[in-house]
Formats: structure tokens, sequence, C-alpha cells
């Protein structure tokens, strides 16, 4: 069973619609309690880092969260959910994250149209299991103004290039996971990285 963390805010029902695609078990929670007893956790995200972190906050999510992920719960964190996964963020002035991955979340610095709004090739840097699963140019859809900065280069799997900006796409340490990307929105290729998750990732 896979919990999806419901803190009032992200994309749930569009997580929830693609695994239920693929045919995985999950349930929506914010029920500390009820996302202990699952097997795995992904964190979605949509709108601003301060926000959405208050609200984790508020409901009394942070402390459960970190604890089942550090005693080694798999987590995916999606689009905003992976950049809360990261130690800090400066949208809408300082804010800190889980921790989870060193590193910090900043505005994109581009000549290009911000939002990022659209579809970019996945580019590997480093091996992982996804690179065989999926196609050599896989196309992910991105939806963000804010990125991943000053991060370890063997925790980024994979990135695509906004621009001259090196967006890191997917990212990994141990039991945590995080696609910058919306996999759920990204056609098959999207749907396999949620079967990797719930299926193979450890």
């Amino acid at each position: 069973m896979i919990g999806i963390i419901d803190y009032g805010k992200g994309n749930l029902r569009s997580v929830e619609n693609a695994l239920k695609k693929l045919g995985i078990p999950c349930l929506i929670s914010s029920d500390a309690s009820v996302l202990n007893d699952c097997n795995k956790l992904i964190l979605p995200g949509v709108g601003a880092f301060r926000d959405c972190m208050e609200e984790i906050q508020n409901r009394g999510l942070f402390e459960p969260v970190r604890e089942m992920t550090e005693k080694g719960k798999p987590l995916l964190g999606i689009c905003l959910g992976m950049q809360m996964l990261y130690e800090e963020s400066e949208e809408n002035g300082y804010t800190e994250g889980f921790g989870f991955l060193q590193g910090k979340i900043r505005l994109m610095q581009t000549d290009l149209p911000v939002p990022q709004i659209g579809w970019n090739d996945l580019e590997w840097q480093t091996d992982h299991p996804l690179k065989k699963i999926l196609p050599e140019h896989a196309c992910m859809y991105y939806v963000h103004s804010y990125c991943a900065s000053d991060i370890l280069d063997e925790e980024c799997p994979a990135y695509s290039w906004y621009g001259e900006v090196k967006v890191p796409g997917l990212v990994q340490k141990g039991n945590v996971m995080g696609c910058q990307f919306h996999p759920e929105k990204s056609s098959d290729d999207g749907l396999k990285i949620l079967k990797y998750f719930a299926e193979e990732f450890r």
C-alpha cells in the first residue's frame, strides 16, 4: 500500500489516478498513523514552498514523515514535493525543508519564460535502475519556477536542460527519491517511474 501524503495542497488525485491505472493499491491520508501503516509514501506538491511546509507542520506531519523516512520507509517527492526533500528554499523568504537531500531551492535564472511549462528530455549522469527501464530519450512534463541547486552530483541520476539551467530532474539518496517533473502527467514513461517506485524501489 502506498500512502499519498495529504497536507491540503498538491496533485493528490492525479497521482492517485495514475497509481490506480497501474493497479497499485494506494490511499490519500493526512493521518500519520495511517501513513505509518503504508509500505511507501508519496509527497506530491503544487504551490509555494513556504505555504506547503507550513501546512505540513500545522497538520503535525513533519516529524512523523521525517521519522518514517529516516527509519527506511521509501519516499517519493513529486515537483514541489521533491523540492521539500532539500534543506531549504528561498521562495517567499527562507524556509527549511525536510533536509533528506543536500541542496537549496532557488529561482531559475534564465531568459526563457518562468515558470517552465512543458516537456523536456531526461539526460543521465549516473547509473540508475530506471536508465534500463526508460527509453534513451525519455521526455517528462515539467511545471516549475524553482529548482534544486548546490546539490551533490551523486544524488542526481538525471537532469534536464532549460535554456542554460541544468535542472535536477530525478534525484535519489538511499530510500528517498524525487522527480522535479510530474511522472503522473508524463505519459507511459512517467507511469514506468511510478511503477518502478511501487514495485522495485527500496
